[in-house]
């Protein structure tokens, strides 16, 4: 399914009172002619905001009735392939005269105070980043131990007068918007530099979790549009955050909750979040988003979807939630190959696979009868149960090919037409829903009292689980 980011982040449209405007012109005498684009950063992407035509003079000019919200800009020139950065903040009237021949050192902005300190911060860095650089690659050539040595000595030098600099920005200009992006990518120094106990890596571990968003208020919604931002956040939900439900549950509902007064970071993170836990990265995740239906969802507090947007999250949530990681899987009473009903719950087994298949799906063809082979050398032995349900009208194919196949040792089961009417009838949810079957072969794994320990893992890995399980008895 694909995923809904792109869908999401189009709702962040931002509302002025239509008395303000901005006015960004743009003089850029290397150009006669051509589209050039107003974009704001946001992660690794440029978004446009606004296009206008050069005129035979360079000169081209944004302009609309809204204000338009800080952060870190870009002129996009005609061709794209060439851009420079700037900032917009509380002043929105601004001129950019552009030097296309060095952008970075003969651009000049009028109009924003902020920018002064911009323009004077990249330079900086662009200065002290081709001096690391150096070093660094001063250091892959070294030949010497001492030649090594020297360039790590030098390399640490210049970091520390880049990080010395900005320090001194935050201190002098604490207003500044400069000051608030450089608190925001600021990342937290652990208490032990040089860890040598396993208490030591816990410690620098806990430390920097609880210190990891020091520098951002989540009540500020500039820093959403930087190039910085976003790969923060997804650093922290992807690699600080433990990847447990109630770890990334517990974490998101803390900042939505500091971000409940800034509209526009509220959208954000809800919108990201949401996206992100659409379809989880890790299996058991997906609680995660059956949460953020639950608390903010289906409680309207996200009106700026649309209905399409708003339906597709509903759906998904709903096809995940009778699932989840932990639950009682739901218990289905389908129709063997005699047309007697069979149900999954009377399996008596240590582990029942549940495996949703299709006899003419090539996928199926190439992985049910590897299913069947290491059930035959080996879960059998281990009291494993197959209960397996055929998810199309292929009744003939479906008989023909457990025949051929020696399925007999599965239970083998069905659902009719006039079933799943029944079903839609009374809005009983079929096992599509209450196991979210989109693909096949889909395959659950679930413990002697029906409880779901795995979902939507290939067989390879179902085995790799059992494996475990059957080595470690106390985990049965």
């Amino acid at each position: 399914m694909k995923r809904l980011f792109v869908i999401l982040i189009a709702a962040l449209g931002c509302k002025g009172v239509s008395a303000q405007s901005y006015h960004i012109t743009l003089q850029a005498p290397d150009y006669k002619s051509g589209i050039a684009y107003l974009a704001y950063h946001m992660g690794k992407n440029l978004n446009a905001e606004d296009s206008a035509a050069v005129n035979n003079k360079g000169v081209a000019v944004f302009s609309g009735q809204r204000v338009l919200p800080g952060g870190i800009y870009a002129i996009v020139f005609p061709g794209k392939n060439k851009t420079v950065d700037f900032f917009i903040d509380k002043e929105q009237t601004i001129t950019i005269k552009a030097d296309t021949s060095d952008l970075l050192n003969k651009t000049v902005v009028l109009g924003s105070k902020e920018n002064v300190l911009f323009d004077q911060y990249q330079k900086y860095i662009a200065s002290k980043g081709a001096l690391l650089e150096k070093e660094r690659e001063a250091y892959a050539a070294s030949k010497t131990k001492a030649d090594s040595a020297q360039h790590e000595v030098n390399y640490r030098k210049y970091n520390d007068e880049l990080n010395k600099y900005r320090d001194n920005i935050i201190a002098t200009q604490p207003n500044s918007m400069m000051a608030v992006l450089l608190e925001a990518m600021k990342d937290p120094e652990v208490p032990n530099k040089k860890p040598v106990t396993r208490q030591d890596s816990l410690e620098n571990y806990y430390y920097y979790k609880a210190h990891y968003w020091d520098g951002v208020t989540f009540m500020d919604e500039r820093v959403i549009r930087t190039p910085f931002f976003l790969p923060k956040l997804q650093r922290y939900y992807e690699e600080v955050l433990v990847q447990s439900p109630d770890s990334i549950i517990q974490a998101l509902d803390y900042e939505m909750l500091l971000a409940r007064n800034n509209q526009e970071m509220y959208k954000f993170l809800l919108n990201w979040l949401t996206d992100e836990y659409f379809n989880p990265k890790y299996m058991g995740l997906d609680a995660v988003f059956v949460h953020l239906f639950e608390e903010y969802h289906s409680k309207d507090l996200s009106p700026w979807l649309n209905d399409k947007q708003h339906q597709a999250i509903s759906k998904q949530a709903y096809m995940v939630m009778s699932n989840l990681i932990g639950l009682q899987g739901a218990n289905l009473e389908l129709l063997d190959t005699a047309d007697k009903k069979t149900a999954l719950y009377d399996l008596a087994g240590d582990y029942t696979l549940v495996c949703f298949w299709d006899p003419t799906c090539s996928h199926c063809k190439e992985q049910i009868p590897k299913i069947d082979s290491i059930y035959e050398a080996s879960w059998k032995q281990h009291n494993v149960k197959i209960y397996a349900v055929l998810t199309e009208d292929v009744i003939p194919e479906w008989k023909k090919y457990i025949r051929e196949h020696n399925l007999g040792d599965w239970t083998n089961v069905h659902s009719t037409k006039e079933m799943e009417k029944a079903d839609a009838d009374a809005q009983r949810p079929g096992f599509r829903q209450l196991y979210d079957v989109t693909l096949t072969p889909t395959l659950f794994l679930l413990d002697k009292d029906k409880r779901i320990i795995a979902k939507k893992l290939t067989w390879e890995q179902m085995n790799d689980l059992l494996q475990v399980k059957w080595k470690t008895p106390a985990a049965k």
